[in-house]
């Protein structure tokens, strides 16, 4: 695939050079290890709202007239929230279940169970086989942020514009509600996928346990906590803590749409690298708001990853620079959905203008 020029951006796009040994790997490994030093019933937010100006025009910039992307994800994401909302209902013990709904519902632009129903419908598949797919990613993903605000970790008391969970429920229920979330993930995943075959079910369970383990979302946090305050950070080591920590799961979203949607290993493989693209994007734009963007523009903390001395692509690279480079993600990335139904392809196209243009 394409990549950025080395010279302007000092080997920024490395790893997403890289092949994989093997097609069913969902992540690129570095040739070497990196290294680095020690040390009550709630229902769903609309998501209309979240979408603005820019976002929605989106249709004008990029898709046939025909598309109207604003549209397009209001309806896909009042199919996921009805979707979460039906598959995890208030009941005994009331406490766990108040908690994981609270995350799980609060709202979000729902990003990841779109793009998983997306792929589906691109590949030939009916949004109906993906969608436990597309709830068990989103039921992973408010796990990763339940956890993600602990006080062990990032300690945020805001998250969607409201308290994060456990300053609403308390640590330890917020563990375990995020502890609950993942693990009803893959019972959903398993138990509630119909029409689609066994084998392929299995795989997609494969997928989703692997994007989020040792080697997918989990080693991205692991290296992103351990590289705070470290001054010998450079892209490459940044590279793969987002392409594990952020685009692993963007990845796992499309590529469980296009294996439940039945499409062919050439189809799937080039949707998984379009999602790698746009994971990696997903990743450069928001690093980009946090330095931009006022806590109240963004609905959670702004500025934490500097008070955190977290290393960025703005602080490696600079704002301009950083929003190059994401201009030459989304390009790349729209390049991979060459030879698909143009139609089918639109919503893609525009998800990827999308995660490139927002402002939250």
């Amino acid at each position: 695939m394409s990549c950025v020029n080395l010279s302007s951006w000092g080997q920024a796009c490395s790893m997403l050079n890289r092949s994989r040994s093997s097609p069913s790997l969902l992540l690129l490994h570095p040739t070497r290890p990196v290294s680095f030093s020690s040390h009550k019933r709630r229902r769903p937010s609309s998501v209309a709202a979240i979408l603005t100006k820019q976002e929605s025009a989106v249709n004008e910039e990029s898709v046939k007239p025909s598309f109207n992307f604003k549209t397009y994800m209001v309806e896909k994401a009042e199919s996921v929230n009805r979707a979460l909302d039906a598959a995890v209902s208030l009941k005994d013990p009331v406490t766990i279940h108040e908690a994981m709904r609270y995350s799980l519902l609060a709202g979000g632009k729902r990003v990841r169970p779109v793009l998983c129903l997306a792929a589906c419908e691109l590949v030939g598949g009916d949004e109906s086989v993906a969608m436990p797919a597309a709830c068990a990613v989103e039921m992973i993903h408010t796990m990763s942020l339940i956890h993600d605000d602990l006080p062990c970790m990032d300690n945020d008391d805001l998250r969607r514009g409201k308290p994060t969970n456990h300053k609403v429920f308390g640590e330890d229920v917020a563990v375990l509600a995020g502890d609950a979330l993942l693990s009803f993930a893959f019972e959903h995943l398993a138990g509630s996928t119909v029409g689609v075959e066994p084998s392929r079910i299995v795989r997609a369970v494969e997928e989703l346990a692997r994007s989020i383990g040792s080697e997918g979302l989990v080693a991205g946090q692991v290296v992103d906590i351990h590289s705070e305050g470290l001054s010998d950070v450079g892209l490459e080591h940044l590279e793969y803590i987002h392409l594990h920590k952020t685009a692993a799961l963007l990845e796992c979203a499309v590529v469980l749409g296009s294996i439940l949607g039945g499409g062919s290993d050439i189809e799937i493989e080039k949707l998984r690298t379009f999602a790698r693209y746009i994971g990696l994007l997903f990743q450069v734009v928001d690093d980009i708001l946090d330095v931009t963007k006022s806590s109240q523009e963004l609905g959670k903390t702004a500025g934490k990853d500097l008070l955190a001395d977290k290393v960025t692509y703005p602080k490696l690279m600079g704002i301009e620079k950083s929003r190059e480079f994401a201009e030459k993600l989304n390009r790349d990335a729209q390049e991979q959905l060459v030879g698909f139904d143009s139609e089918k392809a639109a919503p893609l196209i525009a998800l990827a203008n999308y995660i490139a243009y927002r402002q939250n």
